[in-house]
Protein backbone atom coordinates (compact mmCIF):
# COMPACT_ATOMS: atom_id res chain seq x y z
CA UNK A 1 0.00 0.00 0.00
CA UNK A 2 1.20 3.42 -1.08
CA UNK A 3 1.59 6.29 1.51
CA UNK A 4 -0.82 8.93 1.57
CA UNK A 5 1.94 11.26 -0.34
CA UNK A 6 2.66 9.07 -3.20
CA UNK A 7 -1.54 8.21 -3.75
CA UNK A 8 -1.82 11.83 -3.69
CA UNK A 9 0.92 12.41 -6.38
CA UNK A 10 0.16 9.41 -8.59
CA UNK A 11 -3.87 10.93 -8.48
CA UNK A 12 -2.70 14.71 -9.39
CA UNK A 13 -0.38 12.86 -12.48
CA UNK A 14 -2.73 10.37 -13.32
CA UNK A 15 -5.80 12.71 -12.78
CA UNK A 16 -7.60 12.53 -16.68
CA UNK A 17 -5.22 9.08 -18.06
CA UNK A 18 -7.44 6.53 -19.79
CA UNK A 19 -4.72 3.88 -20.08
CA UNK A 20 -1.04 3.03 -18.88
CA UNK A 21 0.97 5.09 -21.17
CA UNK A 22 -1.30 7.83 -20.30
CA UNK A 23 -0.13 7.59 -17.10
CA UNK A 24 3.20 7.10 -17.45
CA UNK A 25 3.26 10.11 -19.77
CA UNK A 26 1.74 11.88 -16.31
CA UNK A 27 4.11 10.87 -14.21
CA UNK A 28 7.06 11.50 -16.03
CA UNK A 29 5.57 15.00 -16.83
CA UNK A 30 5.51 15.73 -12.74
CA UNK A 31 9.11 14.12 -12.35
CA UNK A 32 10.78 16.27 -14.92
CA UNK A 33 8.70 19.38 -13.71
CA UNK A 34 9.68 18.58 -9.94
CA UNK A 35 12.80 16.72 -9.67
CA UNK A 36 15.39 19.19 -9.03
CA UNK A 37 18.63 18.08 -11.37
CA UNK A 38 21.53 17.92 -11.93
CA UNK A 39 22.24 16.14 -8.75
CA UNK A 40 24.93 13.78 -7.23
CA UNK A 41 24.77 10.14 -6.45
CA UNK A 42 26.62 7.26 -5.99
CA UNK A 43 26.19 3.55 -8.65
CA UNK A 44 28.17 1.15 -8.39
CA UNK A 45 30.75 2.96 -5.65
CA UNK A 46 30.93 5.22 -9.06
CA UNK A 47 30.26 8.70 -8.14
CA UNK A 48 27.80 10.17 -10.93
CA UNK A 49 25.80 13.19 -11.66
CA UNK A 50 22.24 12.75 -12.82
CA UNK A 51 21.81 14.98 -15.41
CA UNK A 52 17.90 14.39 -16.28
CA UNK A 53 15.16 12.03 -15.94
CA UNK A 54 12.94 11.45 -19.25
CA UNK A 55 10.74 8.18 -20.12
CA UNK A 56 12.43 5.84 -22.81
CA UNK A 57 10.88 3.81 -25.85
CA UNK A 58 10.61 1.05 -23.27
CA UNK A 59 8.26 2.83 -21.04
CA UNK A 60 10.54 3.42 -18.42
CA UNK A 61 11.62 6.70 -16.99
CA UNK A 62 15.64 6.56 -17.03
CA UNK A 63 17.49 8.87 -15.77
CA UNK A 64 20.74 10.29 -17.42
CA UNK A 65 23.94 9.77 -15.19
CA UNK A 66 27.41 10.80 -16.40
CA UNK A 67 30.60 10.30 -14.85
CA UNK A 68 33.57 12.06 -16.63
CA UNK A 69 32.93 11.48 -20.34
CA UNK A 70 30.97 8.73 -19.84
CA UNK A 71 27.13 8.76 -20.09
CA UNK A 72 24.73 5.95 -18.98
CA UNK A 73 20.88 5.43 -18.54
CA UNK A 74 19.25 4.00 -15.66
CA UNK A 75 15.92 3.19 -14.51
CA UNK A 76 14.79 5.75 -11.92
CA UNK A 77 12.91 2.79 -10.17
CA UNK A 78 16.82 1.75 -10.06
CA UNK A 79 18.22 5.08 -9.07
CA UNK A 80 20.10 5.44 -5.61
CA UNK A 81 19.25 8.39 -3.96
CA UNK A 82 21.46 10.31 -2.41
CA UNK A 83 21.36 11.57 1.83
CA UNK A 84 20.08 14.24 1.37
CA UNK A 85 17.44 13.42 -1.01
CA UNK A 86 17.54 16.14 -3.84
CA UNK A 87 14.18 18.40 -4.14
CA UNK A 88 11.41 16.65 -6.10
CA UNK A 89 12.45 12.97 -5.24
CA UNK A 90 9.06 12.11 -3.75
CA UNK A 91 8.00 11.85 -7.50
CA UNK A 92 10.66 9.04 -8.09
CA UNK A 93 8.97 7.05 -5.33
CA UNK A 94 5.69 7.56 -6.77
CA UNK A 95 7.28 6.35 -9.88
CA UNK A 96 9.07 3.19 -8.68
CA UNK A 97 5.70 2.00 -6.87
CA UNK A 98 3.63 2.83 -9.78
CA UNK A 99 6.17 0.54 -11.97
CA UNK A 100 6.05 -1.50 -9.65
CA UNK A 101 2.32 -2.29 -9.90
CA UNK A 102 2.70 -2.66 -13.37
CA UNK A 103 5.17 -5.97 -13.28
Amino acid sequence: MPSKQVRRLLEDACIDCYDVGEELTGISTMVEDNLHTPFDTVVLGIPVTVELATPNDRGEIIAICSSGPHRQAISIADLPLPSPPPEGHEWIEAYRWWAQQRM
